[in-house]
């Protein structure tokens, strides 16, 4: 199947980065957070950090309905780059497009999440490898400081140079990395304020687990 029929660009490399990442931004925009809590007839927009991913679905809503959450997110991230190569479109821009989608999702004013779940399903899908070094960095974070947000920024700011070390000649692939950080740090500034101030909240994912 070619994409590029339904965008008939007359520079043909032009029509490929534009239609990836257009693609991509359509697929990462479905604002799933916003979706299933409003199962619950909740704006999680209102509610918590107002922010439409996993961590503030969880502490809001439970366990139950922000695993879908997390796995929906990361799906949009992970399945439009897994089947990019058969729809001619480069895997690179379409992950890069899902991730600005959640972020700047259109469906509600250009406000989504914070692009953490999304960019773990593209890495899953380009940069396995690199994942599992940023993976364990966010894991040891959390063990050790229980904020969601300081593990979040490192697994984030990790990914880069993971990609560096783990895939030194895809210069594409380490651009977007890199933008996609700056972006998810852009979005997580009241949370490092929150952090400088030690006003940021902890998340005991043992006490929401007996909670639920």
């Amino acid at each position: 199947m070619n994409l590029l029929l339904l965008f008939p660009l007359d520079n043909n490399i032009f029509s490929v980065y534009f239609v990836s990442i257009i693609i991509g931004f359509i697929i990462g925009s479905i604002p799933f957070g916003f979706i299933i809590a409003r199962i619950k007839k909740i704006d999680i927009r209102t509610t918590g950090s107002k922010n439409i991913g996993f961590t503030n679905v969880l502490r809001t809503l439970g366990i139950w309905y922000a695993v879908p959450v997390l796995i929906l997110d990361m799906a949009k991230g992970f399945l439009p780059v897994f089947f990019a190569s058969e729809l001619t479109l480069m895997p690179v821009l379409v992950g890069f497009g899902s991730v600005l989608g959640h972020i700047f999702t259109p469906w509600l004013g250009f406000k989504g999440g914070k692009g953490v779940a999304t960019t773990i399903g593209v890495m899953l899908a380009l940069a396995p490898k690199a994942l599992a070094i940023s993976i364990l960095m966010f894991l040891i974070i959390l063990l050790f400081f229980s904020y969601v947000s300081l593990a979040s920024l490192c697994f984030t700011m990790s990914l880069p140079i993971s990609i560096l070390f783990i895939y030194p000649s895809h210069k594409l692939l380490l651009i977007s990395a890199v933008i996609i950080a700056i972006l998810v740090i852009i979005r997580h500034k009241d949370n490092i304020i929150r952090l400088i101030k030690k006003t940021e909240s902890k998340t005991s994912f043992i006490k929401i687990l007996k909670s639920n």
